[in-house]
């Protein structure tokens, strides 16, 4: 692949930020998007905008085929075994506290074991620490390698016969370390347990087969993979979702309503209620398309060597700390640079029209694990170039030099 000649489908790319070339390293925590997913959801608005599934008129008929088409493309992009297994959601957050709701709270009890990580996303920890706390069962944590990643050995210490449900990262929002969720699948099923993994930051970078990860939980989020925001997806194994109850009741969910008494529709829909995300779905139909086609292990590869080069660039400022695992890293870097809060030097490197993220990036447990209250993100994607990397790298000397003459 050929990321300078990908940037010609991303408008937004083309500007100037503070009258410099914009550097859009922010990825993880949103994509941007290709003119071609930005037409489909345009076409939907302006030529076949209508509600989908009740209608027999013509509208709605093709707006219930671009939206249950835009099913069928989540269905092959994941590997699903059926369509019935792919839920549209708000987000990924969403889906959590759907699985959070509608498993965790409605079957667990006081002696079960909820675990997951220290480093996780905030949506992936709060919904699953709320429900141990609303029926007793024990929220624990799988202990974390020096760099902060997870091993088997560890996963196997954590994991008891006691364990109902493990909810774990695919890729780390912070440190960049991708989980071996296929193995953690085969020591929580030995013990019989669930596992839920959070995919938002694995879905729009790798290729995924829920079927050889054997999750029984796979969750993301359109917008970081190139497709609209407001919209996501819960992936879940039949029979599991089967034994789920919904925890949104409306319209468009139900089969009979009675006086006193409701029966639901069946797969997917009963997680679906009132309108859904018609235009989103549709959009994140066609970011499919577009990732499809350029092919996610093109783009795996690409950012891998990104990744790369610019670790071996940021190795060689002094004061410059990385965190997270030094090989085999997915698209991000997080750092901190000696005497300097990540957000002065985000705010620096915006002066340069670069766009980095700060803070504590939804991971406040993790912040602490490493000692730190916040630090600074660069996230990579598809389209970015290593001169992107030049210019980011060419910012923290420029930061650093600057910090260095105000605290000298």
């Amino acid at each position: 692949m050929n990321a300078k000649e990908l940037r010609q489908y991303f408008p937004i790319l083309h500007q100037e930020v503070n009258g410099h070339p914009l550097v859009y390293l922010d990825n993880a925590a949103t994509s941007q998007k290709p003119i071609q997913v930005i037409e489909a959801v345009d076409k939907y608005y302006k030529e076949y905008n209508s509600n989908v599934h009740r209608g027999v008129h013509t509208l709605g008929s093709r707006a219930t085929d671009g939206y249950e088409g835009a099913r069928e493309k989540v269905r092959a992009f994941i590997n699903a075994r059926e369509a019935a297994e792919v839920v549209f959601t708000r987000g990924t957050t969403t889906a959590v506290n759907m699985v959070a709701y509608g498993f965790a709270r409605a079957f667990l009890k006081p002696g079960d074991e909820i675990v997951t990580t220290l480093v996780e996303h905030h949506s992936n920890f709060i919904p699953w620490q709320q429900a141990a706390k609303a029926t007793g069962a024990t929220f624990k944590f799988i202990p974390l390698a020096e760099d902060g990643t997870v091993t088997l050995e560890a996963v196997k210490q954590a994991i008891t016969a006691n364990t109902k449900l493990v909810a774990i990262h695919h890729v780390s929002n912070v440190l960049g370390d991708t989980t071996p969720v296929k193995e953690i699948a085969e020591i929580a099923h030995r013990h019989g347990a669930l596992l839920f993994v959070d995919g938002a930051q694995g879905a729009p970078h790798k290729k995924i087969d829920v079927q050889e990860l054997d999750c029984d939980f796979y969750a993301f989020s359109s917008h970081k993979m190139c497709g609209p925001t407001g919209v996501g997806v819960l992936y879940g194994k039949r029979e599991v979702l089967e034994r789920m109850e919904p925890v949104e009741f409306g319209g468009e969910m139900i089969d009979f309503v009675e006086h006193f008494d409701s029966t639901w529709k069946e797969l997917p829909w009963k997680f679906e209620g009132g309108t859904p995300i018609i235009a989103g779905a549709i959009g994140l139909g066609a970011a499919i398309d577009f990732l499809q086609e350029i092919g996610l292990d093109n783009i795996e590869r690409h950012e891998k060597k990104l990744v790369a080069y610019a670790m071996e660039q940021m190795r060689e400022i002094e004061g410059l700390t990385i965190y997270g695992p030094a090989e085999n890293r997915s698209s991000l870097i997080t750092f901190n640079l000696a005497e300097v809060h990540p957000h002065d030097l985000a705010t620096v490197l915006d002066s340069h029209g670069i766009a980095i993220r700060a803070g504590h990036h939804c991971a406040q447990p993790l912040m602490r694990w490493l000692n730190v209250t916040a630090t600074a993100r660069a996230s990579f994607y598809l389209y970015n170039t290593e001169e992107e990397v030049d210019a980011l790298v060419a910012g923290l000397k420029k930061a650093k030099e600057y910090f260095g003459n105000v605290f000298s």
